[in-house]
C-alpha cells in the first residue's frame, strides 16, 4: 500500500503531519511522533508579539544600563551571551533537524507587516524545509473593509516571500466573504500551499469578576466537515498544496479529507489527548480501509470525491442545505 503524498514539493511517506503545538518543544516527543509514522512535523509558532515585547524590553534595559547605574548594571543581561526568543527557536529547529529524518516545517505567527518577518530568512538558514505563515488576525475595527483585511494577509506573505526561497504555506481562517478568490490571491502572491482552517479561540466572560477570560477548547471531530467542504471545492481550482487542520481525530476523518482532495491532514488535539501512538493506529486503519476499497495509493484516493469529480457535485452547494431541510422531521 503506497501511502506517500506530495506536499509543498516535499515527498512525504504518508499524509499525517502533526501541526504546530507544544509537542515540537520536546525532542523525545518529536522522535516518538516520527517513530509512530509522522511524515513531517510543524514546529510550535514564533509569535510576532513575543518578538516585539522582547525587543522593547531589551531596549529599555540597555537604555537603563547606558545611564551608568552601577548597582543595576550587575543585574542586566550581557548582550553577547543573551539568547533571544528567536535564538532559542533557531536552536530548537536545528536540534529537531539533527534528531529527525522527516521534514521540519517552521511556523511564524503574526498580524502586521513589520520587521518580525525578516526572521524568516534566519529560519530558512537554520534548515527549515518549509515555512507555515500563520496569520491569526481578528478585525475588531468595524471601519476596516474586507479588502483591507485580505490585503493585510497578502502583503505579509509578499514580505516573507522576499526573505526566503523555501516553500511557504499560509494557515488561514474560514471567515472570508469569497474564500476561493482570496486563496487565489495568496497563490498569485507566492504561496505554495494553504492550510485550512485556523481555529479562533473565543474568550469567555467571568460573571463573578466581570472580566474577559481567555479560554482553550481542543477541537471536536465535527469541525472536520467545514475543512472537507472547502478542500473539495478548492481541489482542481488551485495549484496550491492543500492541508486540512482542525477536527482530525481518527482514520475516518483522514479518509474523508483525502477523498475531498487534501494532500495532508494535520493532527493536534487528538495527539495532545491520546499521545504519539495514535498516528500509528490511524495509519493502519487508513491502509486497511484502502485495501478493502481497492485503492492502491493515496495518490489514487486524493480528490476522487472532490466537487470536480463527485457523482453529485451540487451536494457541495445549496443542494445540501435543501436536502438537510427536507430531511428534518416536521
Amino acid at each position: 500500500m503506497d501511502l506517500s503524498t506530495e506536499y509543498l514539493g516535499l515527498k512525504l511517506n504518508n499524509p499525517l503531519v502533526p501541526s504546530a503545538s507544544p509537542l515540537g518543544r520536546n525532542l523525545d516527543t518529536a522522535k516518538q511522533l516520527e517513530d509512530n509514522g509522522a511524515s513531517a512535523l510543524v514546529m510550535y509558532s514564533l509569535f510576532e508579539e513575543e518578538i516585539r515585547l522582547e525587543e522593547q524590553e531589551l531596549e529599555r534595559l540597555m537604555s537603563g544600563q547606558s545611564l551608568g547605574i552601577g548597582e543595576a548594571d550587575s543585574y542586566l543581561p550581557v548582550q553577547d551571551s543573551y539568547l533571544s526568543i528567536i535564538d532559542l527557536y533557531l536552536e530548537q529547529l536545528a536540534a529537531l533537524k539533527n534528531t529527525l529524518d522527516i521534514p521540519v516545517i517552521a511556523s511564524l505567527n503574526g498580524v502586521s507587516n513589520g520587521g518580525w518577518v525578516e526572521y524568516a530568512g534566519d529560519i530558512e538558514s537554520a534548515g527549515a524545509n518549509a515555512l507555515e505563515l500563520n496569520i491569526y488576525y481578528v478585525p475588531v475595527d468595524i471601519n476596516e473593509s474586507g479588502e483591507a483585511v485580505e490585503s493585510r494577509y497578502v502583503n505579509i506573505l509578499k514580505s516573507v516571500r522576499e526573505q526566503v526561497k523555501i516553500p511557504i504555506t499560509c494557515k488561514i481562517n474560514s471567515q472570508f466573504s469569497s474564500l476561493g478568490h482570496f486563496i487565489k490571491r495568496l497563490e498569485d502572491a507566492g504561496a505554495n500551499g494553504v492550510s485550512i482552517f485556523n481555529r479562533f479561540y473565543q474568550p469567555s466572560i467571568n460573571i463573578e469578576s466581570l472580566e474577559v477570560q481567555p479560554t482553550l477548547h481542543l477541537s471536536k471531530p465535527e469541525e472536520m466537515l467545514l475543512r472537507m467542504h472547502w478542500i473539495a471545492i478548492l481541489r482542481g481550482n488551485t495549484g496550491l498544496s492543500l492541508a486540512a487542520t482542525g477536527g482530525v481525530h481518527d482514520a475516518t476523518a483522514v479518509i474523508k479529507l483525502l477523498l475531498a482532495g487534501a494532500d495532508i491532514t494535520h493532527m493536534c488535539s487528538a495527539l495532545l489527548m491520546q499521545g504519539p501512538k495514535l498516528i500509528k493506529t490511524v495509519l493502519e486503519d487508513v491502509a486497511s480501509w484502502m485495501e478493502e476499497n481497492e485503492y492502491d495509493s493515496v495518490s489514487q484516493l486524493k480528490g476522487s470525491v472532490s466537487r470536480g469529480t463527485a457523482m453529485n457535485p451540487e451536494a457541495y452547494g445549496r443542494l445540501n442545505y435543501l436536502e438537510v431541510m427536507r430531511s428534518m422531521p416536521g
